[in-house]
């Protein structure tokens, strides 16, 4: 039921446990936007695995699903909500509701990221916009174990946009993220406080008629030999959600090497129907074995999978 309405918009990140598996499997976490009664956004959780030959095998959910538990009793803290997952339930089959005034209309598109800085513990941060019915608020999530949740306001100009994706790791010393300021363009954007974001530096604009009318990130930058890999989203005519790829300089991601012409993904005739139609949307994507696994929504109605090996997605750009 909390997905009836719509199911879309998923990032994915490496597990945590990795325990297993053969050579060139890695086990993933994907997060999905799910829509239900009454319209109201929540975050599910699937998780599933890569095989070293290009299948995918997801865990099959649960009979039921579980609301994730607050903790600390009756007494929420608004800019810190802290939440677990029941011992009961598995993690694809967790639910994360509003808790708050500012999310009780959704918990919209989190963009996952695995963050590590030099020997410093992984912890998995994510950025999602806490729609209260009347304003949006990006607002950051932060697990180290995807049992134990805290969901966290985020302050500066810049926390009033949509689509902030995270870095894996500091840029010279200081957090990055990839976001919109204007609702048409991308800014690079760096602070000393994760939790703090304002003005930023522009650094991508529509170019292409695909991306006519705007063009946004599809999550995190994923760090590869030739550069940062960024996913973007185009809008073009028709109101047409398609999604391309951006090479940033590894050193300086203000520079922008190379970008594909044309979509990478874009919908098709048979994909174009649904909750909202004309729509291909990604919150993030992964690299296993030289390829881009990258999970889409389709029209906001279900979620497809897509792999791209990287010398044929950079051989594209121009």
């Amino acid at each position: 039921s909390y997905a009836a309405a719509a199911l879309m918009n998923p990032s994915v990140v490496p597990h945590p446990d990795q325990s297993g598996l053969k050579p060139g499997d890695m086990r993933f976490v994907m997060s999905l936007r799910a829509v239900g009664e009454g319209h109201i956004s929540s975050i599910a959780f699937r998780e599933g695995i890569i095989f070293a030959d290009g299948s995918l095998s997801l865990m099959p959910p649960p009979p039921f699903a579980m609301a994730a538990n607050g903790i600390g009793g009756k007494r929420v803290d608004y800019d810190n909500v802290k939440c677990e997952r029941s011992e009961h339930v598995s993690l694809s089959g967790t639910v994360i509701f509003p808790f708050t005034p500012q999310q009780r209309n959704g918990l919209e598109d989190l963009r996952l990221v695995r963050f590590q800085d030099g020997d410093e513990e992984p912890v998995y941060y994510g950025t999602y916009t806490a729609y209260s019915g009347a304003s949006i608020a990006s607002e950051l999530m932060v697990t180290s174990d995807f049992r134990k949740f805290s969901l966290q306001t985020m302050r500066g100009k810049a926390s009033k946009n949509k689509g902030m994706g995270l870095f894996p790791k500091k840029i010279d010393g200081a957090y990055a993220v990839i976001g919109r300021q204007d609702n048409e363009n991308l800014f690079f954007m760096q602070s000393d406080d994760l939790r703090t974001w304002e003005d930023g530096e522009k650094i991508l604009q529509p170019k292409y008629a695909w991306e006519r009318i705007q063009i946004g990130n599809c999550g995190a930058p994923v760090e590869i030999e030739e550069g940062w890999l960024l996913l973007t989203h185009g809008v073009g005519a028709m109101r047409q959600y398609s999604i391309g790829a951006v090479l940033l300089d590894k050193k300086n991601p203000r520079k922008v090497l190379a970008r594909t012409p044309h979509p990478i993904v874009r919908p098709s005739d048979e994909t174009r129907e649904g909750y909202v139609p004309n729509v291909v949307y990604t919150c993030g994507g992964l690299v296993n074995n030289n390829e881009l696994f990258m999970p889409y929504g389709v029209a906001d109605s279900s979620v497809a999978f897509c792999a791209i090996p990287l010398p044929d997605l950079l051989a594209q750009m121009i």
